[in-house]
């Protein structure tokens, strides 16, 4: 796959609204709180850096929308440490997950969270 390819993420048709209140609160929905401003500031904050956008977008392009660090690794003019820091970002924000296998770490998308996240844009 030709990793300058841009792809939709995909979003789940329907989200708990209990979780994605938990989450994301609708930020045109009223005034947020301050700890649900926090919140969802993490998450935007997270994708405000092209390379994590990117790197959001190969994953989710993916087998399986997982990858391998060593996977990434050939697709950016990064280093490993670099991207294995954006993607912990991305992991803090509570968009992937991360598996161990032996020696590498594998990151899987979390649909729900960029269905919440689209949520807490579009109430």
């Amino acid at each position: 796959m030709d990793a300058t390819t841009i792809h939709a993420l995909p979003l789940l048709d329907r989200v708990d609204d209990a979780a994605a209140e938990a989450c994301c609160p609708p930020i045109l929905g009223g005034v947020l709180s301050e700890d649900e401003a926090e919140q969802a500031a993490r998450v935007f904050k997270a994708l405000a850096d092209p390379t994590r956008v990117r790197l959001l977008s190969m994953v989710a392009a993916s087998a399986d929308h997982e990858a391998c660090v060593c996977d990434l690794t050939g697709s950016l003019d990064l280093s490993q440490p670099t991207i294995s820091h954006h993607l912990k970002v991305l992991k803090d924000a509570g968009l992937l997950e991360r598996e161990r296998r032996g020696s590498w770490a594998y990151y899987r998308l979390r649909p729900e969270a960029l269905a919440v996240l689209s949520r807490a844009l579009c109430p």
